[in-house]
């Protein structure tokens, strides 16, 4: 290598080092698509992890990249699995990879983890949903149609961490990420009320119309309504077969840490009607995107449409406060009208947004023969469970 290479090189290097929660907020708050599982505060919602903010600089200290680490102690060892939750928020376009995954790795390494999972933002396809609708049938599944959009950044990034070694997190349609794989996402940027009607389609409408007519009122609640949600999301689950798991306690801790590093992050919508809570919806927003995380309704008067109601509320809300997204979050990749988990992707069909796939979840050891050992025996252990 010449001396001139060399020299352009170890300009190009960057260096790792820990981040103060306000640093690591002053980063996030010049990337408006961060995702909120890597603001700070997110460490604050996760019981049994311990954390660290952490931060890549320049040769003249700039900081460039962050990222929120969530560190679990493995069971029988004092070695920990490292995780980055939709992070890094990094500049992946950049081809030299490894001026990001070098020192992260060896700080992992010096930190005692033994491997590491990480969410890569990019995008990788994306499926308008009048061809996925048309694709509908048994045993079809979301992979097996031709995606309208293939992104090229997402398609580099993948062959770049798997030239490295890293893996992909189980395969096509599966539930192997700890994070939803494929999303629903209703596109708001430059889109006026009108717009945003014209893409719901006959059916949304005319529900939500209904629910007007019946007297439904959107409104913003409290932590005071969040165990009525909880009490309505019980209902929910039980009714359409899916568990969370997720406590009373954990939604309370979850509205108050968001919401005491940004006032309004997280949002609890009720809809009422004659005076009483029929749905309630959670809502966390960051930047330029909003996110509905956890929706609950009640079995009786469902002819009301309070759920239709608060979506169509939300999302105008969001469009008004200048989100660019209305993120849906997670669907089964199921395109079979017989599997249960199809009614919600189905749902979600008629707000005229598309499904989009993310990277997805990838992870590594973070290298030497102990921690290659270990991570090994996690594999094995996670899939016993």
């Amino acid at each position: 290598m010449s001396a001139l290479l060399a020299t352009e090189d170890r300009s190009r290097e960057l260096r790792i080092h820990g981040l103060t929660a306000d640093e690591h907020r002053a980063h996030l708050a010049t990337h408006a698509d961060a995702g909120f599982l890597q603001h700070p505060s997110w460490a604050g919602v996760k019981e049994g992890w311990s954390s660290e903010s952490l931060g890549w600089h320049d040769g003249d200290g700039v900081l460039s990249g962050s990222a929120l680490v969530l560190y679990r102690q493995f069971p029988g060892t004092r070695k920990y699995f490292a995780y980055l939750p939709e992070g890094p928020v990094v500049d992946w376009a950049d081809p030299g990879i490894d001026r990001w995954l070098r020192p992260l790795l060896a700080h992992l390494r010096a930190a005692g983890a033994f491997a590491v999972r990480m969410g890569p933002s990019p995008a990788y396809r994306r499926w308008d949903t009048p061809r996925l609708k048309a694709a509908t049938g048994p045993g079809r599944t979301i992979p097996d149609v031709l995606a309208s959009e293939v992104d090229p950044l997402g398609a580099a990034v993948a062959d770049r961490l798997r030239a490295r070694g890293w893996q992909r997190c189980g395969k096509d349609g599966d539930d192997a990420d700890a994070q939803p794989r494929y999303v629903f996402r209703v596109p708001l940027a430059g889109r006026g009320t009108e717009d945003l009607w014209a893409g719901l389609n006959q059916e949304w409408r005319r529900n939500v119309r209904r629910a007007g007519k019946a007297g439904v009122r959107v409104v913003t609640g409290s932590a005071a309504e969040l165990p009525e949600f909880h009490r309505l999301l019980r209902i929910t689950e039980e009714r359409d077969g899916f568990r969370l798991g997720r406590s009373l306690a954990y939604y309370q801790r979850q509205y108050a840490v968001l919401n005491a590093e940004q006032p309004g992050r997280m949002r609890l919508c009720l809809a009422v009607h004659e005076g009483e809570i029929l749905a309630a919806h959670t809502v966390i927003s960051t930047g330029r995107r909003v996110w509905y995380q956890t929706g609950a309704s009640a079995d009786h008067r469902r002819e009301v449409r309070p759920s239709n109601a608060l979506q169509w509320q939300l999302m105008c809300d969001a469009r008004d406060g200048g989100a660019q997204v209305y993120d849906m979050r997670g669907v089964s990749s199921t395109l079979d009208p017989d599997d249960r988990p199809f009614g919600l992707l189905r749902w979600k069909f008629g707000t005229g947004g598309h499904v989009v796939e993310t990277l997805g979840e990838w992870e590594t050891s973070v290298g030497g023969a102990a921690n290659n050992t270990l991570y090994r025996a996690f594999r094995a252990y996670l899939a016993r469970r």
